[in-house]
């Protein structure tokens, strides 16, 4: 817990809630131990979406398909998404969830390994979501910078590992210390690379929140 969790209750306490659906891909999610946004990321996604309104969305990490309907609820009609998963026992439900949600014509879901699936995108997007193993965060990145526009937004998940992130390497358990060193190199980066301005955010397992301000050839 990186923020006070009496706060954290009371914000949450004052949420509208989501639709029906979500509401049950959320208990069921709960129920089969399947990671998924917390309360607070959701609304800060709602929001950014809304106030975005993209017209082309990547996800890297799809899970169940509950955050991908989610964006889907608060982006234009003619917004088109895009998800990658690899797990294959999650891909079966993530595809019968966006079909009960409606969205088969707005979401598609690709099946694989990030890193090869995006080396094979075409165009850019002007909102990124990733929320994928955040070991991985580190190596997408290259990917990334080349799928984002100039003015997109690149949304990050978990970057602050319960607070982890700022303790000593060594006062972290062994079997983390990987995901701890590529995690602070991501977030370096992230601050430090000239075509991107980027806030770290303490919201729920922490957020990074980036626009693309222009490119590295451009910046010279």
């Amino acid at each position: 817990m990186i923020v006070n969790e009496r706060l954290i209750t009371y914000i949450n306490s004052l949420d509208t809630g989501n639709t029906a659906l979500l509401d049950e891909i959320e208990k069921q999610a709960v129920k089969d131990y399947v990671p998924i946004i917390r309360k607070e990321m959701q609304s800060f996604l709602k929001v950014l979406t809304a106030l975005k309104q993209p017209e082309r969305i990547l996800e890297v990490g799809t899970a169940v398909g509950f955050s991908s309907i989610l964006m889907a609820e608060y982006s234009p009609g003619n917004c088109s998404i895009t998800t990658i998963e690899k797990y294959e026992k999650r891909i079966p439900v993530a595809r019968e969830n966006i079909k009960r949600a409606g969205f088969e014509d707005k979401i598609t879901l690709i099946e694989g390994d990030a890193l090869e699936v995006m080396a094979g995108l075409e165009g850019t997007f002007d909102f990124i979501f990733m929320d994928a193993a955040k070991g991985q965060y580190i190596n997408f990145l290259p990917q990334i910078m080349r799928l984002l526009k100039v003015g997109g937004v690149l949304i990050s998940d978990n970057v602050l590992q319960d607070g982890d992130i700022i303790e000593s390497r060594y006062a972290v358990t062994r079997r983390n210390r990987t995901i701890y060193n590529r995690m602070r190199e991501y977030l370096y980066e992230l601050k430090h690379m000239e075509e991107l301005t980027t806030a770290i955010l303490p919201l729920g397992d922490g957020v990074t929140i980036s626009t693309r301000i222009g490119k590295m050839d451009e910046l010279k």
